[in-house]
């Protein structure tokens, strides 16, 4: 299989990316006769996700947390606690980051980055067709399973962030709003791994999913994902419902494993800044990190 590259938003190199489980995943979705029985398993069954988060909540699993460290780079000065304070490797994995290291950018005409990961960016939904799987079309009803909402967001802007392992695994709000409930959409559990993705780039549309739509000033309305995938089978929101919120603020996280977020946008309430388009339209995703600018107001964007 391919390798995974993504362009660092911050240097504008591009890096292969260290896939932790590769050889799972490369058993699970190269097509032989045992990965695709136990990709039937882990996707269909979410004991196996229980389980498997169980297990990371275990104490002495906490000793798999420098190695991971090490083999991941991952900067300790960024923490807000010392790796000390972990009693298990999933307290390492919803870690929370010294607000310091993650600046909020620009006024309440700017829309943020709201989480750590590997982003796609789409200025309009009905031009997507087969671009994450060639001749394949990205259905927001079955997403969204909800026809008017389908029908509102067809022809606006969509972000889709993937976090990795080694990501921050924290959410955020990407801009000021007011959110809604979380309404739970039940589903399978697949990885969301771009070996994954472009094999069924339905996956999405089948997993457990959470939607959230958040009522704005400047953007309008705003449809929030998230996105369970292998071994995440917990979505955690740590947000009131209804209540009013600035950029930045803390949504939820997500328990241990890899994740999706998906914003949806209505059409002409947001421009993307330009290069995040340019690396989407190269079909390759950009890292970027929560509090970076995503884009402007439309209306103030077209005269900035």
């Amino acid at each position: 299989m391919e390798p995974i590259t993504y362009i660092d938003r911050t240097t504008g190199k591009i890096h292969k990316e260290k896939v932790y489980g590769n050889a799972i995943l490369k058993l699970l979705y190269g097509g032989g006769f045992f990965g695709t029985f136990l990709k039937f398993l882990t996707s269909h069954f979410s004991l196996c996700s229980a389980l498997f988060g169980w297990w990371h909540k275990l104490p002495f699993t906490k000793r798999k947390i420098r190695p991971f460290i090490k083999r991941f780079a991952i900067d300790t000065s960024e923490f807000l606690e010392p790796i000390e304070n972990f009693h298990s490797f999933n307290d390492f994995f919803i870690r929370q980051l010294k607000p310091e290291v993650r600046p909020i950018v620009g006024d309440s005409k700017t829309a943020i980055i709201p989480a750590d990961g590997r982003y796609l960016f789409f200025q309009n939904i009905a031009l997507t067709d087969g671009f994450l799987v060639k001749g394949e079309k990205f259905h927001l009803e079955m997403l969204l399973l909800n026809e008017e909402l389908a029908s509102r967001y067809q022809h606006g802007a969509m972000v889709i962030a993937r976090l990795c392992p080694s990501d921050y695994h924290r959410y955020h709000f990407p801009v000021d709003c007011s959110p809604g409930e979380s309404h739970l959409i039940h589903g399978r559990l697949f990885s969301v791994n771009p070996m994954a993705i472009k094999k069924d780039i339905h996956i999405f549309s089948k997993n457990k999913r959470t939607i959230c739509e958040l009522e704005t000033k400047q953007f309008g309305k705003v449809l929030y994902l998230e996105i369970g995938a292998t071994n995440v089978g917990s979505i955690n929101q740590t947000y009131e419902p209804h209540s009013s919120y600035r950029k930045g603020a803390e949504k939820g996280f997500f328990s241990f494993g890899a994740s999706t977020i998906i914003l949806l946008f209505e059409p002409e309430s947001i421009t993307f800044d330009q290069d995040l388009l340019e690396a989407s339209s190269k079909k390759i995703e950009i890292k970027c990190l929560v509090g970076q600018s995503m884009g402007k107001y439309f209306s103030s964007a077209a005269n900035f």
